[in-house]
């Protein structure tokens, strides 16, 4: 591809690596990379606010960045802003107000209780049924989730259903951890999964001796799944509910690849905005 890349193009991939726990240092650390999504946070596109939300949530898991983080000017500022614009669809609302309860604790001595308590609502939301009013997680294993192919059919898959928020890959053993709206049903993920026609899902779940289970969901395409029409583009944001976030995050790529890409994208931003 040939030009300067656009903002949501340098927004996706800055989120992609944020991803991945080797690149969320590095990210915070640049001198450009962070003000720069902080920006993105106001801009007129939807869907490059929340693309910069799920990065800014990606780089808020290592928790060395928290405090940085809440001291860059207008970050807590602008999420404030997302929270509060009544423009912004509900779930860009929910990922703002995450993001900025998870740095309002990062210099307080109850910082790690908050985090482990977060965790634990969060494991007992998916084992348990969600106790949380707007929003569960649901793990789904996909046959045929093979290659960047079908990976790409299953977002494009997922991103039409109203009421998905986040969703994580984890290529490896096949799996897709994804947080959705507490009213919208799991089948309506393998209903629209299963339209692909080159994959098929089932639901892990932990059976009573705590191993995990898979349940296959009914194919007789009842689940009426509801189009997402407004909501802007999205990318993972929840960690694996039975995994450490770092591990349960799949990588996007090499530190060098990373690292070249980064640079390309701090000169694209100190090009485009005056700090």
């Amino acid at each position: 591809m040939s030009g300067e890349p656009d903002a949501l193009a340098v927004v996706n991939q800055l989120r992609d690596l944020a991803s991945d726990p080797m690149n969320r240092r590095a990210i915070v650390q640049d001198q450009g990379c962070l003000p720069g999504l902080i920006l993105f946070m106001d801009h007129p596109n939807p869907q490059v606010v929340y693309s910069a939300l799920l990065a800014v949530r990606y780089l808020a898991e290592c928790r060395a960045n928290r405090e940085k983080m809440k001291g860059e000017l207008g970050m807590m500022l602008s999420l404030q802003n997302v929270m509060q614009k009544t423009t912004n669809p509900g779930e860009t609302k929910l990922l703002a107000s995450e993001i900025y309860e998870l740095l309002q604790v990062s210099n307080s001595s109850d910082a790690e209780q908050a985090e482990e308590a977060t965790a634990s609502r969060r494991k007992a939301q998916f084992f348990l049924g969600s106790t949380n009013k707007r929003a569960k997680t649901v793990v789904l294993q996909i046959d045929g989730l093979d290659d960047s192919n079908r990976r790409s059919l299953c977002e494009e898959a997922l991103l039409k259903i109203r009421g998905v928020i986040s969703f994580t890959f984890q290529m490896a053993i096949k799996r897709c951890i994804v947080r959705i709206r507490s009213d919208l049903k799991a089948e309506a993920l393998a209903s629209a999964i299963a339209s692909t026609q080159v994959m098929k899902a089932q639901q892990v779940v932990k059976g009573e001796n705590g191993d995990e289970v898979l349940i296959p969901f009914a194919e007789d395409g009842s689940v009426k799944v509801e189009q997402n029409v407004d909501l802007p583009d999205y990318l993972p944001e929840d960690e694996s509910p039975a995994q450490e976030p770092d591990k349960a995050v799949s990588r996007v790529g090499s530190g060098q690849e990373g690292a070249s890409w980064l640079g390309a994208a701090a000169n694209f931003l100190s090009r485009s905005f005056y700090w």
